[in-house]
């Protein structure tokens, strides 16, 4: 692992594109080194390589597989350092602005401009030093059923985060995704009682995501929603697979998925221009996607695995690895039934996952 990573910092010295990733229940971590520092773009979803797009879709970069070196290492399973969490200082009137914007989503929900939209806040933590190397590993570490990532570009940044949520798994014409919505802090039971807010929450989700499928599958099959434990948070899940019809390709499911209700809303045109215009800030890659676009090297054959680009983070370099300015993102799905306080504490709960993974 060790020259792994002296490889991750060769690149990073050199200012040259990479990208970590290790999938859900993986012992991998694949490396993806580009040759070069030209910023590609996805325009068809017939390229080849390492996808990174923003939340409003008008930016979908690549690293191709044929312009990088891909290395793989196994992981090495070790205690994670969270000895130095960062515990970070809020602010009373983050907290206000916080719920402000969430009780104005409730008085939309109620005049029903739409039925949910997902509200959203950044969070500024400033550090004396940053070890990529180190949170990579804590990440891999505590969210092992995660998408653990760390994106590199110079012309994009670097972003790193641990996501439970899947966009799309696709083979051909068979296809995978997944509902993600209900959230609660884990206290150490396995005995999870979801609220009638949660249930009804999920159930949106799932009817949306199959709906908006209709038209494109052949055939499509639901589970019953089960409990997914991510680090210290609860989700609802609910799987969702089937076949796709004749002359349907991957782009045009992405575009009927993204961006999910369980990151933006229902209905979703709604709902976003709601987010885009109340937020006060530009989510850029949050909940936005990424993952393998047509890959075959990490699979017996072609295959993409797309993840919603949640529980990350955004680390701004000053001078090195010294004076750091991370940006951490968290969101909460608003219905008639939400309460501004008790949405705060939701993301303040979701704020943790990154923050264990920093020391300062």
């Amino acid at each position: 692992m060790n020259d792994f990573f002296e490889r991750v910092q060769q690149q990073q010295e050199k200012n040259l594109p990479y990208v970590l990733y290790c999938k859900p229940n993986s012992d991998t971590i694949i490396g993806m080194f580009q040759q070069n520092d030209t910023l590609f773009n996805v325009t068809d979803f017939t390229e080849k390589g390492f996808v990174f797009a923003s939340f409003d879709g008008n930016r979908i970069h690549l690293i191709p597989e044929n312009e990088s070196e891909i290395i793989g290492a196994v992981r090495e399973k070790t205690a994670a350092d969270v000895a130095g969490s960062i515990q970070g200082i809020l602010d009373e009137s983050d907290k206000n602005d916080f719920e402000s914007i969430v009780a104005k989503g409730i008085r939309a929900i109620n005049k029903q401009e739409f039925k949910k939209v997902v509200l959203s806040r950044k969070e500024i933590i400033k550090l004396e030093k940053f070890d990529l190397t180190a949170v990579f590993e804590n990440l891999v570490q505590l969210y092992p059923t995660t998408f653990v990532y760390c994106f590199f570009h110079p012309q994009v940044g670097l972003w790193m985060g641990a996501t439970p949520e899947q966009l799309v798994k696709a083979n051909v014409n068979v296809f995978e995704t997944m509902a993600l919505a209900g959230t609660q802090k884990d206290y150490g039971s396995d005995e999870i009682v979801w609220e009638k807010k949660e249930r009804e929450e999920q159930q949106y989700v799932t009817d949306y995501i199959v709906d908006q499928l209709q038209e494109a599958v052949l055939e499509v099959s639901v589970t019953e929603p089960y409990n997914l434990k991510a680090g210290s948070i609860w989700h609802l899940k609910t799987d969702i697979w089937g076949v796709l019809n004749t002359g349907y390709n991957l782009k045009q499911v992405v575009n009927l998925l993204h961006p999910t209700p369980a990151v933006c809303g229902l209905p979703k045109e709604a709902s976003k221009a709601f987010i885009l215009e109340n937020e006060n800030y530009d989510r850029t890659f949050y909940t936005g996607f990424l993952g393998e676009l047509n890959t075959s090297f990490a699979v017996d054959s072609v295959s993409s695995n797309l993840f919603v680009n949640l529980r990350c983070m955004e680390i701004e370099m000053y001078s090195g690895t010294k004076n750091v300015k991370v940006n951490l993102f968290m969101g909460c799905g608003i219905t008639k039934d939400s309460i501004p306080e008790k949405e705060w504490e939701e993301s303040v709960n979701k704020s943790m996952t990154m923050k264990r993974v920093l020391n300062g």
